[in-house]
């Protein structure tokens, strides 16, 4: 084995081994490569929501304010009235569908928390600057699209109290997986 190929399965597994290690032990403790993160760089990156709020950061939004942002960040792909275009998906409408010979998938008929779509918006749009939004901003368009889709008013504030409060008309659409999670044999 060369000496590059070796560095990289050396780094593939120390990646690895942080992400079962945890907190307590890095990557770079492990493998004897690299350096642990400052905490505020892993404070900046824990981005994860709960479908229960937790994680939501301050800031705030309506769907007044969030037709503009939509405007100027998301109409382009997804259409001016979220209707989708090209390869790009309908964020609006759907509702009533899925048990139908032609489900329509969009926000308002399959997303069960409203949290979980604030959050994909946050990590991943507007599709060609992922991240670029503010937090109040995220707030704004998610509260768009969802009264888009009849699920809040116009004027209803959304912010880290209010959000997970939303009731998405498929909540009750999944069901929970009852099988042990997996582990590996050792």
């Amino acid at each position: 084995m060369s000496k590059g190929a070796l560095v990289v399965l050396v780094s593939t597994a120390a990646w690895m081994a942080g992400g079962v290690l945890g907190a307590t032990q890095s990557a770079a403790t492990v493998a004897g490569i690299g350096h642990p993160p400052p905490a505020s760089v892993v404070a900046e990156r824990d981005l994860t929501i709960f479908p229960d709020g937790r994680g939501l950061p301050p800031g705030q939004g309506t769907a007044g304010e969030g037709r503009t942002v939509f405007a100027t960040h998301c109409a382009a792909c997804h259409g001016a009235a979220g209707e989708g275009s090209n390869d790009f998906p309908r964020l609006v409408g759907g509702v009533g569908t899925l048990k139908t010979a032609s489900p329509v998938l969009t926000v308002g008929s399959y997303r069960p928390y409203a949290t979980t779509f604030w959050d994909y918006n946050r990590r991943a749009m507007p599709y060609t600057q992922p991240g670029l939004l503010t937090d109040s901003e995220v707030y704004a368009v998610t509260a768009y699209i969802l009264h888009r889709n009849g699920i809040v008013g116009e004027n209803d504030i959304l912010d880290a109290r209010a959000l997970p409060r939303v009731r998405m008309p498929n909540r009750d659409g999944f069901v929970r997986d009852v099988r042990p999670d997996w582990r590996p044999r050792r």
